[in-house]
C-alpha cells in the first residue's frame, strides 16, 4: 500500500475505507472485516456515521496489530466549542476502544471552530490523536478559520472527484504541505463519470473497471481517497489499482474532465443549522 507522509510528519495510506451509511447494526462490522482481508489498512469513521463502534470492534476481531492501521474519526459539530469537543474525542475513543486515533477531523466547517479546534489541538499533544484536520472547507472557509489555529491542519477531507478536482483549493493546500481526502471519489456512482469514453477506453486498455482507473487517477495525482463498498469484490478491486500506472498524457486527459463543479456547496446558507438537526447524535 503506498503512504503519504503528512506535514506533521506521520503518514497515511493513501487508500482508505469509507463507512458512511453503512448501518451500525452488523453491516459496518461485515464491511470493515472484509475490507481488512482485502488489504485495507485505513478505515475511516465518524461520530455521525453512528458506527464508530463497530469499526473499532471489526479492528479488535481482525488479529491485525493496532500499529499498523490507520483510523480517522470525525467529531461532529453538536460538539463543537472547547469543553463539548474534549467530551466528544472521549467519546469517540471509548466507542472505537482505542488509546488513540490516527486522524481526527472536524467533520463540518460550522459554529464554534475555533474551541473546537483548540480541543483537539490539546488532544494531539496528549497522545489522543496523533494527526488533526478539518473537513469541508472550501479556500474561503479555509481562510476564515485555518489563519487563527495554532497548529496547521494536515488534511482537509473534501468531495472530490475527476468531475470535481478541487483544483483551487488544492493549490491553497499545498502551499502548507496540506492533504486533499477525497469522499465520494467514484462520484456517488454518477453513470456519467463511471461510463464515460474515455474512462472505458482506460479501462479497457489496462483490464480494470472504471473504478479503478478514477481512483488509480488520483491516488496518482496526489490525492488520498476513500471508496466505500458493502460488496466484497468491490471493496477489494477498489484497493487493486497499484499493479499499474497511467501515462503522463492519459493523466493530461483525466484532468481535463474537472467541471470545477461538485453535488456540495459547504458555503450554503444555513447548512450548518440543517445537518445539526438532520444528525443528532446525542441528547
Amino acid at each position: 500500500m503506498k503512504t503519504i507522509l503528512l506535514n506533521d510528519g506521520n503518514s497515511i495510506p493513501a487508500v482508505g475505507f469509507g463507512v458512511f451509511l453503512i448501518p451500525g447494526d452488523g453491516s459496518t462490522y461485515n464491511a470493515v472485516k472484509e475490507a481488512l482481508r482485502a488489504g485495507y489498512r485505513h478505515i475511516d469513521t465518524a461520530a455521525a456515521y453512528f458506527n464508530e463502534a463497530e469499526v473499532g470492534s471489526a479492528i479488535r476481531d481482525s488479529g491485525l496489530s493496532r500499529k499498523d492501521l490507520f483510523v480517522t474519526s470525525k467529531l461532529w459539530i453538536q460538539d463543537y466549542g472547547y469543553e463539548a469537543a474534549r467530551a466528544g474525542i472521549e467519546t469517540s475513543l471509548r466507542k472505537l476502544n482505542m488509546d488513540y486515533i490516527d486522524l481526527y477531523l472536524l467533520h463540518q466547517p460550522y459554529g464554534d471552530v475555533p474551541g473546537a479546534w483548540k480541543a483537539l489541538e490539546e488532544a494531539q499533544k496528549e497522545g489522543k490523536l496523533k494527526s488533526i484536520g478539518v473537513s469541508n472547507m472550501t479556500p474561503s472557509l479555509w481562510k476564515k478559520f485555518v489563519p487563527h489555529f495554532d497548529t496547521l491542519p494536515a488534511v482537509n477531507q473534501v468531495e472530490c472527484n475527476p468531475f470535481f478536482q478541487q483544483r483551487k483549493l488544492r493549490n491553497l493546500l499545498a502551499a502548507d504541505g496540506v492533504m486533499l481526502e477525497a469522499w465520494y471519489p467514484l462520484g456517488h456512482g454518477d453513470k456519467k463519470l463511471l461510463e464515460h469514453p474515455l474512462i472505458i477506453a482506460l479501462a479497457q486498455k489496462y483490464h480494470k473497471n472504471a473504478g479503478q482507473i478514477i481512483l488509480r487517477f488520483e491516488v496518482q495525482d496526489g490525492i488520498v481517497v476513500l471508496p466505500k463498498s458493502t460488496h466484497p469484490a468491490r471493496i477489494a478491486g477498489n484497493i487493486d489499482i497499484f499493479d499499474f500506472a497511467l501515462t503522463e498524457e492519459e493523466m493530461q486527459e483525466l484532468q481535463g474532465l474537472d467541471t470545477g463543479r461538485g453535488t456540495h456547496d459547504p458555503e450554503t446558507p444555513g447548512l450548518g443549522e440543517l445537518l445539526l438537526e438532520k444528525y443528532r447524535i446525542h441528547d
